[in-house]
């Protein structure tokens, strides 16, 4: 089972079945704040389509095409992470996130998307790492930011956000670019 220690306080593991009504209660009790930049709330109604999302996940990891994790804060499901793409071909993960309203300001994501990246350049050999961020979603670019990403560029109307485009900016790691960054990291404690 893929599962990685994220702190003392903090994991990352798959999401199985179980896991569809408290990812439901999270989605739900978060609806307003996450619909300002997540599109697929609409389509998150009952218990049963986090149950089909899940499905649907696990299918992604079998054919080795994604990975989608579930964010357990204090045992708690927090959010979601993951690899929303995986192109073993070129050596290219897609990063994606989110994380319920009452478990932000603490560090959760930064941590959980940092481990992730190294399980990307460590264990799934990946030469890149994008993370795709709306260009005004100012929260979500602090994590690329904070862990070093290099800004590539804008993505125009990249995605419909229930009634307008909204741009996104690309922020993209290369795996060279990490071991030095993590090895300076190391040496300066």
């Amino acid at each position: 089972m893929f599962q990685i220690q994220v702190n003392n306080l903090t994991f990352i593991r798959i999401l199985s079945i179980r896991d569809a009504e408290m990812l439901f209660q999270l989605t739900d009790k978060s609806r307003s704040y996450l619909k300002e930049w997540l599109p697929w709330l609409d389509n998150t109604k009952t218990i049963e389509d986090s149950e089909a999302f899940i499905k649907t996940s696990l299918i992604g990891m079998e054919k080795k095409q994604s990975i989608t994790a579930g964010i357990f804060y204090e045992n708690q499901l927090a959010g979601v992470v993951g690899f929303n793409r995986l192109d073993h071909v070129n050596k290219v993960g897609t990063i994606g996130y989110w994380l319920g309203e009452e478990f932000q300001g603490k560090g959760i994501m930064t941590k959980s998307v940092e481990k992730l990246i190294e399980h990307g350049f460590n264990n799934l050999h990946l030469n890149r790492i994008e993370i795709a961020c709306a260009s005004e979603n100012i929260k979500s670019q602090y994590i690329p930011k904070r862990l070093g990403f290099t800004k590539e560029g804008c993505l125009r109307e990249a995605e419909w956000l229930y009634n307008r485009f909204v741009d996104h900016y690309l922020y993209a790691m290369l795996a060279n670019e990490w071991y030095t960054l993590s090895t300076e990291k190391s040496e300066n404690g």
